[in-house]
């Protein structure tokens, strides 16, 4: 059975990347870019987090841009690499907007697990590649 797994190591990097791919695009992607500008300054204002504080809509968008262009990228494996760098770093300020913005009785690091966990897998993904079953075959 190890055996059968080793030597099938793209289908498992395949299902990875249509199943992240495919949640990331119906679960956050799309309903905030279909939320328009108000949702945009809305997401964007987690930079301030940062020090940024110009632009929110511009940030908002971008944010909803890799988490719904990134993911459909992912689960195309095209471009695979520079999207899971996106979508890492929109992560990462996912998670520190939800550290600092978690309610009182939540702990701050698991209002932020979420967001973290996500950005180690684009992170790792990004070493590993996108697989032979993948438009950008490698």
């Amino acid at each position: 059975m190890w055996a059968f797994l080793s030597r099938n190591r793209d289908a498992g990097i395949l299902i990875l990347r249509i199943g992240l791919g495919g949640f990331f695009i119906w679960a956050h992607g799309w309903g905030k870019l279909a939320g328009g500008i108000e949702r945009w300054e809305q997401l964007g204002g987690a930079m301030k987090y940062f020090g940024i504080t110009f632009w929110p809509a511009y940030w908002g968008f971008m944010a909803t841009l890799a988490e719904s262009l990134g993911a459909l990228l992912v689960l195309l494996g095209f471009l695979f690499r520079p999207a899971c760098m996106m979508l890492t770093i929109t992560m990462i300020v996912a998670a520190v907007f939800s550290y600092y913005s978690a309610p009182g009785k939540i702990p701050p690091l698991a209002a932020a697990s979420s967001a973290i966990h996500m950005a180690i897998v684009f992170f790792a993904l990004m070493f590993i590649g996108p697989g032979r079953y993948s438009v950008d075959r490698e």
